[in-house]
């Protein structure tokens, strides 16, 4: 939900980072790797109740994954097979960082975080399979235009996810409370991006079908010589 607007707001501001990575040779792919590297090191540190390392642990994996898309761009070396990368790892770190509060205190958090983990199975797969489909259909990205693929919207998005898991660190003795209502306001996105996308799609399929209807077949016309 905030993604369109804190987007815009932090991409100026890496300018000068990604310039001085692009003169040092590094590339988008590299800082793909690393970054997620870097982010399962909060794994451990939470299991073992050390909150704040973990912190800085999350917060530097989203700084990275925030650089590798700009110097993509700034070096001309987006591609499909970098955005595939960047995806699959966010979404293997975000579930990575509820195991982390699990392991820490399965008693406690059990129930909470593999909940939390079901409905982050459900707004990933939602995310991925519209991605598809619109690549089909060629739909526009308005608000993503710089991104791999199409980005449908939702209610719980990277920001909101960053956020929470900041909260988490925090606030480790709330992470049942807190993860409880995130995974209803994930339900929330589910349902929304399935009711959306579906009636996005039927409509995209409708509009393909009657376009397909109206262009004149070449096996039915016929050129007459006198």
């Amino acid at each position: 939900m905030l993604d369109k607007f804190i987007t815009p707001v932090i991409k100026p501001l890496l300018t000068p980072v990604v310039m001085l990575m692009h003169k040092r040779g590094i590339t988008a792919d590299q800082l793909t790797v690393v970054g997620f590297l870097v982010g399962l090191l909060a794994v451990p540190l939470l299991a073992f109740e050390m909150w704040y390392g973990a912190l800085v642990a999350i917060a530097l994996n989203r700084i990275l994954d925030g650089l590798d898309g700009a110097l993509a761009r700034y070096a001309n070396q987006s591609s499909s097979a970098g955005g595939f990368l960047d995806i699959t790892l966010d979404f293997l770190f975000y579930a990575a960082i509820p195991l982390g509060f699990i392991l820490a205190n399965p008693e406690q958090n059990a129930i909470a975080g593999s909940l939390l983990l079901t409905t982050f199975i459900g707004t990933g797969s939602s995310f991925l399979a519209f991605a598809i489909a619109a690549e089909k259909f060629k739909l526009e990205k308005p608000q993503f235009k710089y991104k791999s693929f199409y980005y449908l919207n939702g209610l719980t998005e990277g920001t909101e996810t960053i956020a929470l898991f900041i909260a988490f660190c925090i606030w480790p003795q709330h992470f049942a409370v807190m993860a409880s209502i995130f995974a209803i306001a994930c339900g929330i996105t589910i349902f929304t991006r399935i009711h959306g996308g579906y009636h996005t799609l039927k409509q995209q399929e409708a509009d393909a079908n009657k376009a397909a209807e109206n262009v004149p077949s070449s096996s039915n016309s016929e050129v007459i010589d006198d």
